[in-house]
């Protein structure tokens, strides 16, 4: 049985081994297009946390544990799964890059930059900004694209024999997966222009934008894919919502304060974006007058030194900071109390504790 820490080596080949064939399948067409799905390639094979394909592992193996069941037969399944949430991870990114205006990303130019930078260099016509976001986005449609062939098994420019079946239970819950992530990204974006600033409305886009394709949604579709049972379903993704919310509390913090060294992001740059975090939400509310309207001003703009220095002080004596770590303890308190009532293995449970701990207390 594949345990937790082989899980990202095996999502890892089976990522490569579907875009060996990607690769076949682009370079078809052009190499202006097989070039693009290089880039693509090095995007989703270089880093990454693996959080998502860790959590479809944790609820199978919770499922499985339950209820005594083989592995063999759901064990590759639940591994092709895990690798093409990846892929759905990856269209988030490269869009939420654009949507955010970020050039860096794990310390890199971000996908549309690389692009940008390369129209440039090549000396072509045209707005070499546009066209940089342009392949972008279609990289970001082709991730998911690509992400749905590798969940149901096939792979690109192969004709193969048919793959084994993703479960009508597990296959629903992708399909609410996706449409999730892209509302919750909507949310984001039009909490940013309509400048809503309650917690409330950041906390609705951290529970479609993150927590349910993060960290709930991979519980339960793990679970359908080794047949578990609806009740062992339900707990995990009540589990799961609360660490997803502790997963985007803990990024709304790395993005205000954390180290670029270890983010991969230039510090700070969620306030460049104007992002609406509960972060911000709790110093506007907490903060007299004239300091939330400073912060305010600051929001959604390039910063000096000086200027980021004073938006982290409003958040920081408003008291937004220590509230906002309170919270991911008393997420993470909630779920590992529920961990312990879940009827399950003592590996299944260690192995799942293990996994809460990492996402609510990880520092990239």
């Amino acid at each position: 049985m594949l345990s937790q820490q082989q899980v990202p080596g095996a999502v890892e080949a089976a990522l490569r081994d579907f875009f060996r064939a990607g690769r076949a399948a682009l370079d078809q067409i052009s190499p202006v297009v097989a070039q693009a799905g290089r880039e693509l390639e090095d995007f989703v094979l270089d880093g990454g946390k693996r959080i998502r394909p860790l959590c479809v592992h944790a609820g199978w193996q919770c499922a499985v544990s339950a209820a005594g069941r083989p592995t063999k037969d759901t064990e590759s399944l639940m591994v092709r799964t895990g690798a093409a949430i990846e892929l759905i991870q990856a269209c988030a990114l490269v869009h939420d890059d654009i949507l955010d205006r970020s050039d860096t990303r794990r310390g890199n130019p971000t996908v549309h930059r690389r692009f940008q930078a390369q129209h440039e260099r090549l000396g072509w016509g045209g707005d070499a900004a546009h066209h940089g976001k342009s392949v972008a986005i279609l990289l970001g449609d082709l991730a998911l694209s690509w992400a749905d062939d590798l969940v149901h098994g096939f792979r690109p420019g192969l004709d193969l024999p048919a793959p084994p079946v993703l479960p009508v239970a597990a296959a629903a819950l992708w399909s609410r997966m996706r449409t999730e992530v892209l509302a919750g990204q909507l949310l984001d974006i039009t909490n940013e222009v309509s400048a809503d600033e309650t917690a409330d409305a950041a906390y609705r886009v951290m529970e479609f934008k993150t927590a349910a394709y993060t960290v709930a949604r991979p519980l339960q579709i793990g679970v359908a894919l080794a047949g578990g049972s609806p009740e062992l379903s339900t707990a995990l993704g009540r589990i799961g919502v609360g660490l997803g919310l502790a997963f985007q509390l803990r990024d709304d913090l790395l993005g205000v304060v954390g180290d670029p060294a270890q983010t991969g992001k230039p510090s700070g740059d969620d306030l460049v974006a104007g992002k609406r975090t509960v972060i911000v939400a709790l110093a506007l509310a907490n903060s007299a007058p004239p300091a939330a309207d400073r912060l305010r001003g600051l929001l959604g703009r390039n910063l000096s030194a000086t200027e980021l220095a004073d938006a982290r002080a409003i958040l920081a004596d408003s008291g937004a900071l220590a509230a906002v770590e309170e919270q991911i303890t008393g997420h993470l308190t909630t779920a590992l109390d529920e961990i312990d009532d879940l009827d399950i293995s003592a590996a299944a449970r260690a192995d799942l504790t293990a996994l809460a701990h990492r996402i609510a207390d990880r520092q990239a």
